[in-house]
């Protein structure tokens, strides 16, 4: 069998071809055209809209707990056991200190179950477009998710169009996001129209995979789900405070079945408030000493999110995988260079 057969067959089952095979690719290589479009067109709109680029840690004392059954991993940092990013959420807020509207491009981390390695949806190392905003509420927030969106998608449509065509899209595909604003209903919404469909989703948990994916393929523009139900998200989002039980926060989920792009909420600033949500979730506050002191010295109110740029370039490309818009793909699971 030749190498491109080979590769093919790699392909068929769900799974990238060794490396150097896949970087050679021509597939990988439009992706990666399109990747560089997409990052060029975010900076030039959060840039345009007044917000500064900081370089992102890469290892710290603690980070995001996460969810949905991912972990971090640790590392030896002079004796001490700290911790690789899975988000820098905690970092943005911490540098609302000193910059009131600001941005990664974030690596991140996160030792998925391998039953994700079947979803499509899911890497071990991603990147994330994250952005944090002082003074502003959770509408904010998604206005600049939305406005960035569209700006990425015109741009690289004006930039690469051949690239996109030869990858099978359609400007018509867009059409819908470029026209107008986007849908928003809650949480409640989105799981009785699952169950209207027959899906069975908590109406307490986070919408699953498959959900999203059913709510994806109705919808013919993104669209945002908002009030999460407490529990399902970390500590940090904010806590409605005239409806308690309900989050200030927020996901844009892709039409054409791609799901989740943008996750986001109001914050926690209160030091009071955010060790009792911590205490509430399961989190030993004493983990986060260098958080917790930012935060009793005084973090801005705020909102944020963060846009998956693998998510986002899959979703421009209409690509299968996310292995398949990423140069050194690492799937849940399984070793790889």
């Amino acid at each position: 069998m030749n190498a491109e057969a080979d590769m093919q067959q790699q392909e068929e089952r769900g799974r990238p071809a060794p490396l150097g095979e896949h970087l050679s690719a021509p597939t990988t290589r439009a992706a990666m055209l399109v990747q560089q479009e997409a990052l060029t067109a975010a900076r030039e709109y959060l840039r345009g809209e007044g917000f500064v680029e900081l370089l992102p840690p890469l290892v710290g004392p603690v980070t995001d707990p996460g969810g949905r059954g991912a972990k971090a991993l640790d590392v030896d940092y002079y004796g001490h056991t700290y911790k690789l990013m899975t988000s820098a959420i905690l970092y943005k807020q911490a540098s609302l200190r000193g910059f009131d509207r600001l941005f990664y491009v974030a690596p991140n981390v996160r030792v998925e179950p391998p039953e994700t390695a079947s979803t499509g949806r899911h890497l071990v190392e991603f990147h994330q477009i994250d952005v944090e905003i002082a003074g502003a509420d959770r509408d904010g927030a998604m206005a600049v998710a939305a406005g960035m969106l569209r700006h990425v998608v015109r741009r690289v449509w004006q930039e690469v169009p051949d690239v996109l065509r030869g990858l099978g899209r359609d400007e018509v595909t867009f059409a819908e996001l470029l026209a107008g604003g986007f849908e928003v209903c809650t949480h409640a919404e989105a799981v009785a129209r699952l169950h209207g469909s027959g899906h069975a989703q908590s109406g307490d948990a986070e919408i699953d995979w498959a959900g999203e994916e059913l709510l994806s393929h109705k919808a013919d523009r993104p669209f945002f789900i908002t009030d999460y139900p407490k529990g399902s998200r970390g500590f940090y989002d904010r806590e409605d405070p005239q409806r308690p039980g309900v989050l200030r926060n927020f996901d844009l989920i892709a039409h054409g079945g791609y799901g989740e792009l943008v996750s986001g909420s109001e914050r926690e600033a209160d030091y009071r408030t955010i060790v009792t949500r911590m205490r509430e979730s399961g989190e030993n506050p004493a983990k986060y000493d260098w958080y917790l002191q930012v935060a009793r010295e005084g973090i801005p109110a705020s909102a944020g999110f963060g846009m998956g740029v693998q998510r986002l370039v899959r979703y421009l490309t209409g690509l299968d995988a996310l292995w398949q818009v990423s140069a050194y793909p690492k799937l849940p699971g399984e070793v790889a260079p």
